[in-house]
């Protein structure tokens, strides 16, 4: 059974920074490709970021390219995203999730997903 678990959401100052973790367990995830969504309150769920497990390419949404790196340990089977210069409309539910192969931004092309962790920045 696979297992996504999300930490290191919290509350942090506009321009501040937090990196967040999803530990991943129950397969091998080197043909997965591994994402992070968000979604703020009243809005729908959003891409943020993905990764191909195996090859370590990345994609980012345009609002967050520069700030945001996403990467992954493979020895943990754990993948990061660190977030920098961090910004009100960041704030939102960071959700982990994980596809087989290929990378998508579609939310509902993952088929396994975390419990969330919050985010909040204020201004």
């Amino acid at each position: 059974q696979v297992q996504l678990v999300e930490s290191g959401g919290g509350l942090v100052q506009a321009g501040g920074s937090l990196r967040l973790s999803c530990a991943a367990s129950g397969r091998t995830f080197s043909s997965y490709t591994m994402g992070w969504f968000r979604q703020a309150p009243g809005k729908e769920r959003e891409f943020v970021a993905a990764i191909r497990w195996s090859r370590g390419s990345t994609y980012y949404v345009d609002s967050v390219k520069g700030r945001f790196t996403i990467s992954r340990d493979n020895a943990k089977n754990t993948m990061y995203l660190q977030m920098n210069s961090l910004k009100p409309e960041d704030t939102a539910v960071y959700y982990c999730a994980a596809k087989r192969k290929d990378y998508s931004d579609y939310a509902s092309s993952y088929d396994y997903w975390g419990q969330g962790t919050q985010v909040t920045v204020s201004s």
